[in-house]
Parts: C-alpha cells; sequence; structure tokens
C-alpha cells in the first residue's frame, strides 16, 4: 500500500479520512462523475490554461501526472535558470506528498510568489488550505515562499465585442495572511493523514453533512447503500435534530418518539411515513385558487458559463435559452409552446420577444415551481429595458406550486425532498424523467446547451439530437406542472375557481 499523497488527496482527507481511504484503495465503489463535474474540471483546466498569460515568459513543465520524478527533474532545471520568470505546473514532493503548482513566479532575492488559479469568483476557505499545503511542501524542498495569491475570475468583468481580453478576465488576491495560521498544523495533519493510509481497512466514519462539503463525495452513494427509505439524513431542515437522533441510536423517521421535539413539518412527514398515507391539507383548495384553468405552465432553461459566451455577459451570469409553456383552457382544451435559441448569438431579445408574443395580454395567471423563473424575468427586465413593462407585467401573473406543495402536500415517495423531480413521480402515477435520453435535469441542460453554442459537438446530427433532447427535457417540466396542478385540484372538496 502507497502513503504517498497527493493535493487533491490531501483535500479529499481533510473533508473525510475515509474518502481519502477509498479514493487510494478502492476508486471503483466510486460513482461515475456527472456531466456536470466533467464540464466544470475542462473549464478550470481551460481557465488555469488562459491564466498563464498573466506571466509572460513562464515556462510549462509538461510532463504528465505519471512521470512526477521527470516533471520534479525538469521543475529544478527551471528554478535555477535566472532568466525564467515563472514556472507553470511546477512539481515538487515533500513528507510523502506529492504537489504540482499551476504558477510559480520568481521574486526578489531568491524568493517565490504561490499562484493558484481557481475558476470560481472569490476565494474559499479551501482554497486557503489548498495553497497551504503547497506552500508546506514548497518550503520543505527548500524554498522561501513569502507570498501566496490565488487567482480567480472577476465577477465584474464584462465580455468585450472581439472576445475574451484575459488580462482583464482575472483578479489576484493576496492570501498570505490567511495562510500563515495554517502552517502551524500542517505537519501534523499530513502525518495523521499518512496513518490513515496505513490503515488495512477504510475508516467507519458515517455519512453527514460533512459528505457535501466543500465538495460532494464521489462515495456518497456507496456510503449511504444500506441506510433506510426513511433515513433521519431526509427529515426537512434536520441538522441540528439529525446529530441528536443518530446519538441516541435512532436511524428511521418512522422511529422517532413522539416526545422529541420537531417542527411542524417534520411531524408531517413522520406522520405520513407511519401512516403509509399522504398528507393533503384541508387548505389546500383555498391555496390554490388564482390559479386557473384557464392558466399557463413555463420553464426555462438557463447556462451559466464561467467563461462568457456574448459581448456584454459577465461570467457565471445566468442566460436563459429555452422555455416551455404548457396552456390549459378552462375546458380542459391544452396547447404547448415552446422556443429553444440556436446559441449562435446572445439568446435574450429573441428569448424574451417569443414569450411575451406567446403570452399575450391575457390576465390569466402563469404556474412555475420556485422562485427561479421569476429570477430570470428580473434578470430579462433589467438587459432589455425597453422591453421592461411588459415583462414586470409578466412576472406578476407568476404562481409559485413549490410553495403551495411545501406548505399543503406530503407523501412519502418524496424522500424529503421538494424538487419537481421528486415531487412529480410520487404524486402523479407513471410520470417521470427516466425515459429520457441525454438530458434529464436542469445542470444537464446547461451543460448541453453549452456545447451546442461553442461548436463543440461533432456534427449536424449530434447537434440535431442535442436540439431534440432539451425540448423533450423542458417540455417535460411543464408537463410535470400541468399534471401537480391537475391532479391536487382533483384532490380538493369544492371546485377551485380561476
Amino acid at each position: 500500500m502507497t502513503t504517498t499523497l497527493s493535493k487533491s488527496k490531501y483535500l479529499a482527507g481533510c473533508q473525510c479520512p475515509k474518502r481519502l481511504w477509498l479514493g487510494t484503495f478502492s476508486p471503483e465503489l466510486a460513482s461515475e462523475p456527472d456531466a456536470s463535474l466533467t464540464a466544470r474540471l475542462e473549464v478550470g483546466t481551460e481557465i488555469g490554461r488562459q491564466a498563464r498569460a498573466l506571466f509572460p515568459g513562464g515556462v510549462l513543465v509538461d510532463e504528465e501526472a505519471w512521470q512526477h520524478g521527470k516533471a520534479v527533474a525538469r521543475t529544478q532545471a527551471l528554478l535555477a535558470d535566472p532568466a525564467v520568470p515563472a514556472v507553470f505546473e511546477a512539481a515538487f514532493v515533500h513528507a510523502g506528498v506529492r504537489i504540482r503548482v499551476d504558477v510559480l513566479e520568481r521574486l526578489a532575492r531568491g524568493t517565490w510568489g504561490l499562484r493558484e488559479v481557481k475558476s470560481g469568483t472569490g476565494v474559499k476557505e479551501v482554497h486557503l488550505h489548498d495553497v497551504a499545503v503547497q506552500r508546506f511542501v514548497l518550503e520543505g524542498a527548500g524554498l522561501s515562499v513569502p507570498s501566496v495569491e490565488i487567482i480567480h475570475v472577476d465577477r465584474d468583468y464584462i465580455r468585450g465585442d472581439s472576445g475574451i481580453d484575459w488580462q482583464a478576465f482575472f483578479k489576484r488576491a493576496d492570501v498570505t495572511a490567511e495562510v500563515d495560521p495554517l502552517m502551524e498544523n500542517l505537519p501534523a495533519r499530513v502525518e495523521e493523514l499518512h496513518r490513515v493510509l496505513r490503515l488495512p481497512d477504510s475508516p467507519a466514519i458515517e455519512p453527514d453533512r460533512h459528505c457535501s462539503s466543500p465538495y460532494e463525495c464521489e462515495f456518497w452513494e456507496y456510503c449511504t447503500r444500506d441506510k433506510p427509505e426513511d433515513w433521519i439524513f431526509y427529515l426537512p431542515a434536520n441538522p441540528d435534530r439529525f446529530e441528536v437522533l443518530r446519538a441516541a441510536g435512532i436511524e428511521r423517521i418512522v422511529d422517532i418518539p413522539d416526545d422529541f421535539p420537531l417542527s411542524g413539518r417534520q411531524e408531517r412527514v413522520r406522520a405520513v411515513l407511519q401512516s403509509g398515507e399522504p398528507f393533503i391539507s384541508p387548505e389546500l383548495g383555498q391555496a390554490l385558487k388564482g390559479f386557473g384553468p384557464p392558466a399557463d405552465y413555463l420553464d426555462f432553461e438557463t447556462v451559466n458559463p464561467d467563461i462568457p459566451l456574448y459581448p456584454g455577459t459577465r461570467p457565471y451570469e445566468h442566460i436563459p435559452f429555452q422555455w416551455s409553456l404548457h396552456r390549459v383552457e378552462a375546458d380542459g382544451r391544452m396547447e404547448h409552446h415552446e422556443f429553444l435559441a440556436s446559441g449562435s448569438v446572445d439568446p435574450r431579445r429573441e428569448l424574451a420577444e417569443k414569450l411575451l408574443l406567446t403570452l399575450g395580454r391575457e390576465k390569466r395567471p402563469i404556474l412555475v415551481y420556485s422562485h427561479f423563473e421569476a429570477g430570470v424575468l428580473d434578470d430579462l427586465h433589467s438587459a432589455l429595458p425597453d422591453l421592461a413593462l411588459e415583462i414586470a407585467e409578466v412576472k406578476g401573473r407568476l404562481r409559485d406550486l413549490l410553495l403551495v406543495v411545501r406548505r399543503h402536500v406530503y407523501h412519502g415517495g418524496f424522500h424529503g425532498s421538494f424538487t419537481l423531480k421528486a415531487v412529480a413521480p410520487a404524486l402523479v402515477a407513471g410520470f417521470g424523467y427516466d425515459d429520457l435520453e441525454q438530458v434529464a435535469e436542469g445542470r444537464a441542460a446547461g451543460i448541453a446547451f453549452l456545447r451546442l453554442a461553442r461548436g463543440d459537438l461533432g456534427s449536424p446530427e449530434d447537434e440535431e439530437r442535442i436540439r431534440a433532447a432539451l425540448l423533450a427535457y423542458c417540455e417535460r417540466d411543464t408537463m410535470a406542472l400541468v399534471a401537480l396542478h391537475r391532479i391536487m385540484r382533483g384532490w380538493c372538496s369544492s371546485k377551485v375557481e380561476g
């Protein structure tokens, strides 16, 4: 068993020693990375490459990860050459920890600056631990590193007509003062993680909130494989109660004692799971007043690219590129409308104009799920001032089904979640998303459109398949709203007036 740590393994061990052990000795137990994680890694690599423009004359150590010994030797040769102002992907090893440094900048009097590039728009606590372990290795290898910086994306950068100005795209944050106090405990922490890697079996650590902070653990499904469907972790808004219940040896929601303090919503969940019967509030009918039909059912899809796609847009700005609208009349007649941008130009004006044209000036309610659509309309209101009045009128017609469900409905099939993907299949027989190929959730939709807009697809046939998948997914979401509203209206003891 090897006890070598990499930077990523060190951070994994800081989050959870079990994650470190499993990632080292049983990586096959991890879930496959989803498309969104893969896309984020690809963009992070690209942003790291482009940040090298901040260091003219820098030299890349291009040996592969498995050629670490050669990379270390190449790094030492570059450090010894005073004509090299910066080294990219510099390789070092110390105390059984191997690292590759994004940028090692030559400073005065034989000292060096550690520069870590991040694709986010600010400095997070985990970034400080990231650069701290790198500094530990660099100083252990004999370098003087008095300066540590995080280079991150400038949230206020606006893309111009001529493309990305990489010099302006980044901000440099000096984090030396924040890293200094972390250095004292680093040797002991490194030794503790080496001890974990010498264990014959993975540490016995229960899954908890730490599994998703600061990163989603790839072993979540493995570590929770034996948990019951009504595991106390799925109790809504439960962080403090989860710890107390687990300490008391209670693992299932149905086993929570009646005298244990729960919120009203939590008591409702326990009652539903104990009885096996869904909860339907007697006030549901009143809550649905003003929801129609007649009614429209609206869903947007957005993309928030790290690197702005269109002139005038910022990093991570949400750009709506698609909508689906189901229109249901009072007599039950239904028709469907949709829009999907080409991706070649900023889609917001065309998207908004076609939506406004489809909706018309009728006062019928527009049903959505969560505040997301309202946020999209707010952004369009700001971006398209000539359409602001009409967009504001549309926003005023929104009715949120999520608020109704959260307050008046619970089903055991929700498993503690009130997302549309959990609620609609639980309440509507035969409804689901499992048959959708390529695009079956919002993040996948954004990634698919990004590939479309950047021209990353291989052929016109591939583009058509992606477009068809996007249209099918967005239509399914608004059909979920229609079906959910219909079944809730059917539960009401009296007819809900529109």
